[in-house]
């Protein structure tokens, strides 16, 4: 093994397994990130065009991002509580929860959308709509851990 800038392991035959490469340089997580992603991203833009803005406030993308929020909440509560971060809770955490999730919200429209609402002079709005969509979105993340947990402690009788 030879070791790159702040002794950090290089693979030095990239033909060898996934498991000498960080996981985030794998080919296997690079493609369940993606192919989340484009499901993530495709169900996000199906719903903003059925569900357009009103009145030039984007209620479906704010939508979107606090319910997948909680789903994000519930997913990584759920996997943490089966055990550790490998094998088939690692494949789901990358293609549910950095892929569909990561593709399904987004943050960068969220920004987009208040700069717009600012640009029309519309600063109440702006706010009001940053504002519900952060604190709002914080607290379905913390819905889906509690969920979980629930749900982790029905299904193991009550333990935990």
């Amino acid at each position: 093994m030879v070791t790159g800038d702040a002794d950090r392991p290089i693979d030095p035959d990239p033909d060898e397994p996934d498991i000498e490469r960080p996981l985030h340089l794998r080919p296997s997580s690079i493609l369940l990130v993606a192919a989340g992603g484009t499901v993530g991203t495709g169900i996000r833009e199906a719903l903003s065009l059925r569900f357009p803005a009103v009145d030039a406030i984007p209620y479906t993308i704010g939508m979107i991002n606090i319910v997948g929020a909680f789903l994000l909440g519930l997913l990584l509560e759920s996997l943490a509580r089966s055990g550790p971060d490998e094998g088939i809770r690692r494949r789901m955490r990358l293609l549910l929860g950095t892929g569909v999730m990561g593709g399904f919200t987004t943050y960068s429209t969220f920004a987009l959308d208040t700069a717009h609402l600012f640009g029309a002079a519309r600063p109440g709005a702006a706010i009001a709509y940053a504002l519900v969509t952060v604190i709002v979105g914080a607290a379905a993340t913390v819905c889906g851990i509690a969920t979980a947990v629930l749900v982790g402690r029905r299904g193991h009788g009550g333990a935990r």
